[in-house]
């Protein structure tokens, strides 16, 4: 046991706190607090992406006056402004290093308003997800995870809270890991809440009786559910957990649904119309009521009279009726969907695929003239489209995938950038590119935005690579991210991305696997310029565990090796392909071409099939290049009916 945790079991008036707390539970129900977060972005006319967190140390009134007016509205209990205090989420303001002290300051505010009012009032420590998904979907790693709750469990128990309140997670998984963490290092009260949506589920799927049973057997002391939706569904949430538990139960609904007024967010949910829910939630067997986002002082006074008005349950309150809809089902039979030419065709031909960059404006006639004029003497299986490639802005991938599909009437891949989108995003570009009929998909994290046109934009980490196939795996079978039943199934073929000459190749290869197990089911590669690369990790996979799409790009002579090599991230040129180039002089581009060409014909028994990346947009080298390889109609027209 760490010394300071032994000492903090032995402090006499902690433990009386504790002890109280877990009495004062079997006494009747609690007023919590409502909402910081809106509260201090309403009263500092701050913007929403601010680190509220920050202002334990920066404006520590303005917390310290949010703690106030709950008090003086009659919240028995107050949380901590530490919901985001932990490392991932600080990481994202510079902050990761502040995990102790923004704790440590949140618990003295609000043990500071405290004291000026002279209440008998609990302190709860606030603890907040991660807000990044966790491995193997999003990045963040189980030790990675425990580590931060861990950290900022202690340092909230260590300044004095009372008891700790997880809070609106979005599933069972991160909960749990939160639990877990909290338990190793301190001895206080949980109060652990998920967050469910208009359809009585979690974001990942699981209902309230499947969240009431699993984290009924953890040790917590309260069980509940706050945040993303208003009093109305609460309670539909309520009953249904209570069916399935014999914790006490807290609800904290949000104030409805926001809408924006003069660019603020408002919330629609009257104090008036929250104090009658709060009575109906107490009658459901819920002891901790309170508020989430959109509530206020006023709010909680409103509950604070109705509660003390109408003290005895009048009868139940039942909420309609919906039937539970289980996370986990089955898969709905896949639809008889025939699958892609390139599905059709990898593996057991040679394939040949382009890439196209889409224009930097919306005039696509120069792209499709270019790409119909090599159709002509090149059987192009598929174009692969890129997504902001090296992060410029231009026309989206899924936009010139939908034309060239519609107009050339040959296949795309289009390529999708996490890195460019959120989840909801993401969920919302794979259904319209099946809907449009692009259903060859290549993931990959995409370029930072940082060094391209736009070096302000925000990167987006919600879904790693692997996260995003398994997505689409899942859609495949029928079921979206939340594991809820789709319409009807996708029908996806989903590449992968994998770097043969990475530098960590250990570490690339590991990133593969779990790519593999996601469920992939071909390999695009980056450019490579030496058959010694290829052969390598063919020797180390023991075989490529997938049909492979060699990429290959024609340098134009010596300076554009150099830039490549030393600016492109993830390609590296050999010293002997710099030599043949200076070597052939003006002829550079043709070395250049043979260097490509040799490589595919070392290398053809180990790869299905070609990913031609052309120097700055010239395919002239294109039909060369191909010589010898087991292409069909290689100077006829390739040009087909849409497939």
């Amino acid at each position: 046991m760490p010394p300071f945790l032994y000492h903090y079991r032995h402090l006499s008036t902690m433990a009386a706190m504790t002890h109280s707390f877990l009495s004062r539970l079997s006494q009747g129900p609690i007023l919590a607090d409502g909402a910081m977060g809106t509260e201090l972005h309403r009263r500092g006319q701050l913007p929403l992406d601010t680190c509220f967190e920050h202002l334990n140390l920066k404006d520590p009134g303005l917390v310290r006056g949010v703690h106030l007016d709950y008090i003086e509205a009659g919240a028995e209990l107050i949380e901590t402004n530490t919901y985001g205090a932990n490392a991932v989420r600080l990481d994202r303001h510079g902050l990761a290093g502040a995990v102790t002290e923004l704790n440590r300051r949140g618990v003295e505010i609000a043990q500071e308003a405290r004291q000026l009012t002279g209440q008998h009032v609990w302190i709860a420590g606030a603890m907040g997800p991660l807000g990044k998904a966790l491995a193997p979907t999003g990045p963040v790693s189980r030790a990675q995870a425990q580590a931060a709750f861990r950290d900022q469990a202690r340092a909230l128990a260590e300044a004095g809270a009372d008891l700790l309140v997880l809070e609106t997670f979005p599933s069972l998984a991160e909960v749990q890991e939160a639990i877990v963490a909290v338990r190793e290092v301190v001895d206080v009260p949980i109060v652990a809440q998920v967050t469910f949506g208009e359809e009585d589920i979690t974001p990942a799927g699981e209902t309230p009786a499947e969240v009431a049973q699993r984290l009924s057997a953890l040790g917590i002391a309260v069980l509940g559910a706050n945040c993303s939706v208003g009093s109305g569904p609460m309670l539909r949430v309520m009953e249904e957990m209570a069916r399935h538990t014999r914790l006490p139960l807290s609800a904290l609904p949000n104030a409805g649904l926001p809408t924006s007024v003069g660019g603020r967010l408002v919330y629609l949910s009257s104090p008036e119309y929250m104090a009658q829910y709060a009575v109906r939630l107490r009658d459901a067997g819920v002891t901790v009521l309170g508020g989430c986002c959109g509530t206020t002082p006023a709010h909680i006074a409103a509950m604070r009279e109705a509660l003390s008005r109408h003290k005895s349950p009048g009868p139940p309150v039942m909420s309609p009726k919906r039937e539970p809809r289980a996370s986990g089902q089955l898969p709905l039979p896949a639809a008889p969907q025939e699958p892609t030419h390139l599905a059709q065709k990898l593996g057991k031909q040679f394939v040949v695929t382009v890439e196209v960059d889409p224009p930097r404006g919306f005039d696509v006639s120069a792209t499709l003239a270019q790409a119909r004029s090599l159709l002509a003497s090149v059987p192009v299986d598929a174009f692969n489209v890129t997504d902001s490639p090296r992060a410029q802005g231009r026309m989206s991938a899924l936009a010139m995938s939908s034309l060239i599909q519609s107009r050339l009437g040959v296949e795309a891949i289009l390529h999708m950038a996490t890195r460019h989108r959120n989840l909801l995003a993401l969920h919302s570009d794979l259904l319209g590119a099946h809907g449009l009929g692009v259903r060859n998909i290549f993931v990959v994290m995409g370029d930072p935005p940082n060094i391209g046109d736009y070096p302000q934009a925000t990167p987006i980490a919600d879904v790693t690579a692997s996260g995003l196939i398994q997505i689409i795996r899942q859609a495949n079978q029928g079921l979206d991210r939340a594991s809820r039943p789709m319409e009807q199934p996708t029908s996806f073929f989903v590449g992968c991305a994998f770097n043969l000459g990475a530098q960590d190749l250990d570490r690339e290869l590991g990133t593969l696997e779990r790519k593999v197990k996601a469920g992939a089911h071909f390999i695009l590669t980056q450019a490579v310029f030496d058959p010694e690369t290829v052969v390598r990790c063919h020797r180390l996979l023991g075989g490529f565990p997938l049909p492979l799409i060699l990429g290959v790009l024609p340098l134009r002579g010596a300076r554009h090796a150099e830039f490549l090599h030393n600016e492109v991230p993830g390609i590296a040129i050999p010293e002997h392909v710099f030599q043949r180039l200076r070597a052939a002089g003006h002829r550079a581009s043709e070395a250049g071409t043979a260097v490509a060409q040799e490589l595919l014909q070392a290398v053809r028994p180990l790869i299905a099939g070609v990913y031609f990346i052309p120097a700055f947009g010239r395919y002239d080298g294109l039909p060369s290049l191909l010589q010898g390889l087991p292409v069909a109609n290689l100077t006829g027209s390739a040009a087909a009916s849409p497939r």
